[in-house]
């Protein structure tokens, strides 16, 4: 494809080799290598929910990244904007518990996907997709890549902010200074509660998290709060989202990611920001089942069949 194509969904970030594991970390621990990365993850759940899906990025011009690409585009994600760049590829260490909980370790300083910058990033494609999907966890990587996100955000028709706070890998209030620029371009931003809207926000409350988010610029908001379901905030709207149960848990990693992913597609597909939160708390919902952060990504049949299923 080339830029002259019109994506339904784009995304900026760093794809990342995950080296995961059940055991606790130490010398002989047998493990599985994998591809991951918010924007793998998220761009895998968009492509599932029926979106044209394009990723930019960067990563290493070795046999990892062949491995990274090649794994993008078997997740029906684009690679055409994706940079192959002589250095370190990105990864990291996982340990996952039999409860589904993970221990993280990050090798991803001064690496290749660090390096993302504003001359990354086509601005005629982010004008053509019909939604762009940035997360905190681009903004966290280095100067150039906060400045490529913010360009995003300024130049996307639809612009949809995850702000997937990380303190390994930034402050909170460099995170919160970096949303307060960028709220005003957000069509939508869906923090996490009650740990995300407290760290970066100073509330707990989801409903006046929203609120506030929308008194910076933003849209809409929709908050996520795990078992406790999710709070969209329109205007004066609020409307309630109940949670779908997992019918597994074997790895929570990229939930978060999918609920983006696919929250971005449907609205770019068209469907109503209540609608679109439905089926990607659904698709969130089946995602925890598979190891990994696209070990179980459902294709859009199965994640209606269980939003319907479960439906109140």
């Amino acid at each position: 494809m080339n830029s002259n194509t019109a994506f339904d969904v784009v995304l900026l970030g760093e794809p990342l080799v995950e080296i995961s594991t059940t055991q606790p970390f130490a010398h002989g621990t047998s493990s599985v290598l994998g591809v991951s990365g918010d924007v793998v993850n998220a761009g895998a759940a968009a492509a599932a929910a029926g979106a044209s899906v394009a990723l930019v990025a960067r990563v290493s011009n070795d046999e990892l990244g062949d491995a990274v690409c090649a794994r993008i585009r078997s997740l029906g994600i684009d690679d055409t904007f994706v940079s192959r760049v002589d250095g370190q590829q990105g990864a990291y260490f996982l340990h996952i518990d039999p409860l589904g909980q993970r221990q993280f370790s990050y090798a991803r300083t001064g690496s290749v996907g660090s390096g993302l910058d504003v001359s990354d990033v086509p601005a005629d494609v982010l004008a053509a997709a019909g939604a762009v999907l940035g997360s905190g966890i681009t903004a966290a990587l280095s100067d150039s890549a906060r400045r490529a996100l913010a360009f995003a955000a300024k130049n996307a028709s639809t612009f949809v902010y995850d702000p997937n706070f990380r303190p390994r890998l930034t402050t909170a209030a460099e995170s919160v200074n970096f949303l307060r620029e960028i709220a005003p371009h957000c069509s939508v931003v869906v923090p996490s509660a009650p740990g995300e809207i407290d760290d970066l926000l100073g509330i707990t409350d989801p409903q006046a998290a929203a609120a506030r988010l929308m008194e910076w610029g933003a849209n809409a908001v929709a908050v996520t709060q795990g078992s406790e379901g999710i709070i969209v905030v329109t205007g004066d709207d609020v409307r309630f989202q109940p949670s779908i149960p997992a019918p597994a848990v074997v790895d929570q990693t990229g939930a978060g990611d999918v609920f983006a992913g696919t929250l971005t597609a449907r609205i770019a597909l068209g469907d109503s920001l209540l609608d679109a939160t439905a089926l990607a708390a659904s698709a969130a919902s089946l995602s925890v089942g598979g190891r990994g952060g696209t070990g179980l990504i459902a294709s859009l049949d199965e994640v209606r069949a269980h939003r319907d299923r479960l439906a109140v």
